[in-house]
């Protein structure tokens, strides 16, 4: 049916802040529905409720009682149920079914996806069967999500349910999503359901993390963006009854808004001020004096304050004291001016307020033209800070803005008002990257992101700025006699057999190889891609060259040493083995990223970016605190390939060809810098996944192939799979089987933990506190790495590779790590018996 759901402000959780109309707590709220099931989720409580079928008419506001369908009956017997959400103070799940009186404990999957998804965020759910209650309580609720299952027409029409809830005035700023069925033939358009009324689709998915990233998403994306604008009416009744005469303008010195209180003072009437510009003329002052004062506080975005005169409709000049507040948008620049202005009594004889800030802006902006002697007639529309933002270094953003801009011009309100939103996120340096607010209730996740996507700069002033007394470790430089995979033991051999397979057994070569894998399983993988013949090198060379990088790690550190590399190395190779990788990438491409999978840690002191800023080291200050190790990886690994011939492996290559290839490979060990992961997934994610399946669903003829095919190859596609592939390559150890991805947890835990005993020791910023040795959750970092950095990366990847075996690994190792953690276990195992 439908789903509503409450939520209390200020807390965490499946949605965001809303108002309830019978409480004095603000409430957010969302619905899904599975089978005739509305599905609500509440901060405090959700309570559900099975309703009984009823036929809603699309142009009547209320149900149209009829004959109620028969309960629909899942595979165990059970019904379907329908929820509705309400706000309490207790924050418990209790999952039932009541059927006339009677129990229904077990549901279907998706049902206890959503169940789950509910106890994740501390919601209590209770389940009925009441159809009127649905509609009652949204009318009564207003509540700000509703999501309706779609998947069964013939017990209820949800696109009737839809129109009837979008009949009330209630529901402007209510998101409505439908749950649909996923289908294995061609997939229908989505216009029924935007006629309908819904704001968007959900196509079912039983998973606990896909139910809820789906709250996520809607928390974080429509349904803040509706409160914004509920909010917004809260916000010009205070300003109509205000006393204060207010006006807000563009950074144009277009009055967007003036109150009662302005349009009195000033004479005018109501509305007739929007969409112009009043003179504001100082006098008893020297005009450039003022406005220069002005200019200097408003242009770094501090508030100014003072005195000036204005004129009125009738010509009268009134003496004005005005506050003069900038508006700071994304990307830093000065959206909107705020005027607060009072009318000064004395020789005027006006005392009511009123004021102009905006001609006061736009003076500023005629006094630097009269500086220049030109132009000065012409400059209404740029400001001193609008000629910066106006300049002709034409990027390809800057010309999407002056489009977007141009199109303003003569659009409606409803329309400008949506562009002038889009430029503000346009206009920021992070398009890609989420903002992430604090998340008390996980500071495993808050460590994590902090610590490795952090710059290092925090909680230090210069005096505390110190250089690390620990001397990073100096890379050995000798080479080793060459050994050839023709002669190596036996127990190396057999350590080397099933590389092919994802199961590879990594830690039984590195047993084998004395901690050397990295050569032998090097020399196997690039044997079998071709490389000296692509490199245009001899397997000496290579053999050479793969020992000397394989010195330069540090066997010491407990994670990042070259069994790390050499996993990172096998899980690429696997990768490009995949049909639809062949199908994206070049020769040099693949050569460029199993290069960059072999170097990509190389000389790694076993201590994060943060730490390296933090205690000052030679890195940190050579590579200015910005992508600190990844750049010394790089750089390192051509410094140790191109100053010896006996292991260059590029001295045959064409210049253009070699720059070619250096390039991408660099590019590639930048990326795995954690500071930009979202943005290259959500790079990926919207320029490849999300056009190619476009394109997939549209496939009927060669030429739909052909411009697959073009959409693959292109070359910034190709630079975002690569990076894609060497990222997930990097991380891939929660995909790894169980026994793998548990001793690798313990190996990262080891390293995160010396790294926290040495920033005690030296004083310095604990960069992620959880990781005590002491105190640390394994289980608890394991859940959060996954939940914030792996979940959402490897579905985007899997969607565009195809890996079933990675995803359930990785299903069966987070299910292991939360058994642990809900035996309340801080260890990498359970007790023995």
């Amino acid at each position: 049916m439908a789903a509503l759901a409450n939520k209390h402000v200020g807390k965490w959780g499946a949605a965001v802040w809303g108002t309830g109309a019978e409480s004095k707590w603000g409430m957010v709220s969302w619905a899904r529905g599975l089978g005739g099931r509305v599905w609500p989720v509440g901060l405090g409580v959700l309570q559900v409720m099975t309703v009984v079928p009823k036929w809603w008419h699309p142009h009547v506001t209320k149900p149209v009682d009829l004959q109620p369908f028969p309960p629909v009956p899942l595979v165990n017997g059970s019904v379907h149920p329908c929820s509705v959400a309400e706000k309490t103070e207790r924050k418990h799940l209790v999952v039932s079914a009541a059927i006339k009186g009677e129990v229904f404990t077990k549901e279907d999957n998706q049902c206890k996806g959503f169940c789950r998804a509910c106890e994740k965020a501390g919601f209590k759910c209770t389940v009925t069967k009441e159809a009127q209650a649905v509609l009652d309580c949204f009318l009564d609720k207003h509540h700000d999500i509703i999501i309706i299952d779609h998947r069964y027409p013939r017990q209820m029409d949800a696109e009737a349910l839809c129109r009837s809830i979008r009949a009330s005035k209630l529901s402007e700023n209510t998101v409505i999503v439908g749950v649909v069925r996923r289908v294995d033939r061609e997939e229908l358009s989505v216009m029924p359901l935007i006629s309908a009324g819904f704001t968007r689709r959900y196509i079912e998915n039983p998973s606990i993390m896909a139910c809820y990233n789906e709250l996520l998403q809607l928390e974080f994306g429509e349904v803040r963006s509706q409160l914004k604008l509920r909010a917004c009416n809260s916000i010009f009744t205070a300003l109509e009854k205000s006393q204060e005469a207010i006006e807000i303008t563009s950074e144009d010195h277009i009055i967007q808004y003036a109150n009662p209180a302005f349009e009195t003072t000033m004479g005018y009437q109501s509305g007739e001020l929007i969409g112009k510009e009043l003179a504001e003329v100082p006098i008893n002052e020297k005009k450039a004096e003022l406005l220069d004062t002005i200019n200097s506080c408003i242009r770094i975005g501090k508030e100014w304050q003072g005195t000036h005169y204005a004129k009125k409709k009738n010509g009268d000049n009134i003496q004005q004291n005005v506050k003069i507040i900038p508006v700071v948008g994304q990307g830093g620049k000065i959206r909107h001016y705020v005027s607060i202005i009072r009318v000064c009594s004395g020789n005027n004889k006006v005392y009511n307020q009123t004021g102009k800030h905006k001609d006061r802006r736009k003076s500023s902006l005629d006094v630097k033209s009269v500086a220049s002697r030109s132009e000065v007639n012409n400059q209404r529309r740029h400001s001193s800070l609008a000629r910066i933002h106006s300049m002709t270094i034409e990027a390809p953003i800057t010309k999407v803005i002056n489009i977007i801009n141009a199109a303003q011009e003569n659009s409606p309100m409803p329309v400008t008002e949506a562009l002038d939103r889009v430029l503000e996120i346009l206009r920021t340096t992070e398009l890609y990257s989420p903002q992430f607010g604090a998340k008390d209730d996980d500071p495993h996740a808050n460590d994590l992101v902090g610590g490795l996507m952090s710059d290092g700069l925090r909680r230090l002033s210069g005096n505390e700025y110190v250089l690390s007394t620990k001397n990073l470790q100096q890379a050995s430089h000798s080479i080793i006699t060459p050994i050839s995979l023709h002669d190596v033991p036996s127990r190396i051999a057999r350590g080397l057999e099933n590389v092919e397979y994802w199961d590879f057994d990594i830690f039984e070569l590195e047993a084998a190889t004395h901690n050397r894998p990295l050569i032998y399983l090097g020399l196997k993988i690039f044997a079998h891609f071709g490389i000296c013949e692509f490199l245009n090198c001899s397997e000496s060379t290579l053999k050479s060259w793969l020992q000397i990088i394989e010195a330069n790690y540090h066997s010491s550190n407990p994670y990042h040493n070259s069994t790390h590399a050499a996993d990172v190395l096998h899980a690429t190779a696997f990768f490009l083995y995949k049909q639809r990788i062949k199908e994206s990438l070049d020769p040099v491409d693949e050569v460029a990223a199993l290069i960059a999978a072999t170097i990509h840690d190389v000389d790694h002191p076993g201590r994060t970016n943060s730490f390296l800023c933090n205690a000052g080291s030679e890195l940190a200050i050579l590579y200015n605190d910005t992508a600190v190790l990844e750049s010394h990886h790089a750089a390192l690994a051509f410094q140790l390939t191109v100053r010896d011939d006996k292991c260059n492996i590029f001295k045959n290559m064409e210049r253009s060809d070699y720059r070619t290839l250096r390039q991408s490979i660099i590019d590639m060990v930048l990326a795995t810098e954690m500071t930009k992961h979202f943005e290259h997934v959500n790079k990926f994610v919207n320029s490849v996944n999300k056009p190619l399946t476009t394109l997939e669903q549209n496939e009927e003829t060669e030429k739909d192939q052909e411009a697959i095919n073009t959409m693959l190859r292109a070359p910034e596609n190709r630079t975002l799979i690569k990076r894609m592939l060497i990222k997930c390559a990097d991380v891939s150890n929660p995909c790894r089987p169980l026994e793998h991805c548990i001793e690798w947890a313990a190996r990262i835990s080891e390293e995160y933990f010396s790294q926290t005993d040495e920033e005690k020791q030296q004083n310095l910023p604990v960069v992620m506190p959880v990781f005590d040795r002491n105190t640390c959750s394994i289980p608890k970092s394991q859940i959060s790495f996954i939940d914030y950095f792996i979940t959402d990366m490897f579905d985007a990847w899997d969607a565009f590779v195809d890996l079933p075996d990675l995803m359930q690994h990785l299903d069966n190792n987070f299910k292991y790590w939360k058994g642990l953690d809900e035996m309340k276990l801080r260890s990498l195992r359970p007790p023995l018996e």
